[in-house]
């Protein structure tokens, strides 16, 4: 039997050496494009931040979702808070979903809101389905939730994201608003996304866990999307909440 062996000294160490390199060089280059991408993607936020209106949004959107964690840390490098980087996403994402859900008809749509908005003393019991208003008066939720019944919403109050899930499971809405604060939203449009929903967000603007209060003019504003203002009943035409949509 003859038994065949591998001289070191026959090996050709330069042509090992040279894919080692080479592997090196085009390992710097794809890290080196990643940040410059992830630089430009936080240059241009920037800019929207102080424009106040998102520019390229379709790019942004693909850039955050494949380098969102590089991004953020380059967004802390140059100094823009956690809260300012949510806003920012918020507004990307309802930019991004404007026109799907403007198609979206408004029985097909939902809008949830936090319980935190009523008041402390608020007598409703909570259900399976989240609180149920009574219309006591003690804070503007019923009147608002009356007016967005009115147009063909299915409307829950509820006190988790975990009631979100249950009515989104049980009632199948293609489009939902959600209502809450900074951080409870964002956490809602991420869920949305996962489960094929088209959502907008609006956030609070006092937050807390009692007694929190909303722009309901933002509110309206987002619900009212898609909707010919021709159509509305003349109390809601009338209501100090509408507005024009030329803001959102």
């Amino acid at each position: 039997m003859i038994v065949s062996s591998i001289n070191p000294m026959d090996i050709d160490y330069s042509l090992v050496n040279h894919v080692i390199f080479l592997i090196g060089e085009i390992t710097i280059i794809i890290v080196a494009g990643l940040i410059l991408v992830a630089v430009i993607l936080v240059t241009i936020s920037f800019y929207s931040i102080r424009k106040g209106r998102v520019i390229f949004p379709a790019f942004l959107k693909a850039g955050f979702l494949a380098l969102e964690g590089l991004s953020k840390a380059i967004f802390r490098l140059f100094g823009l808070e956690d809260r300012e980087m949510m806003t920012f996403f918020i507004q990307l994402h309802n930019t991004m979903n404007r026109k799907l859900f403007e198609a979206i008809p408004v029985t097909d749509r939902a809008i949830f809101f936090p319980q935190c908005l009523r008041a402390s003393t608020c007598p409703a019991d909570l259900t399976p389905e989240g609180l149920k208003c009574i219309g006591c008066g003690q804070c503007t939720v019923n009147e608002a939730s009356k007016m967005l019944e009115r147009l063909g919403y299915r409307l829950f109050i509820v006190p988790g994201s975990s009631f979100i899930k249950r009515m989104v499971k049980k009632y199948r809405p293609k489009a939902i608003i959600g209502v809450g604060c900074l951080t409870e939203v964002k956490e809602g449009l991420d869920m949305s996304d996962k489960l094929g929903l088209v959502a907008l967000g609006v956030v609070n603007l006092k937050e807390g866990c009692v007694e929190t209060t909303v722009n309901w003019e933002d509110v309206f504003g987002v619900a009212l999307l898609g909707i010919d203002p021709g159509t509305l009943p003349e109390d809601i035409r009338n209501s100090p909440w509408f507005h024009t949509l030329d803001h959102f």
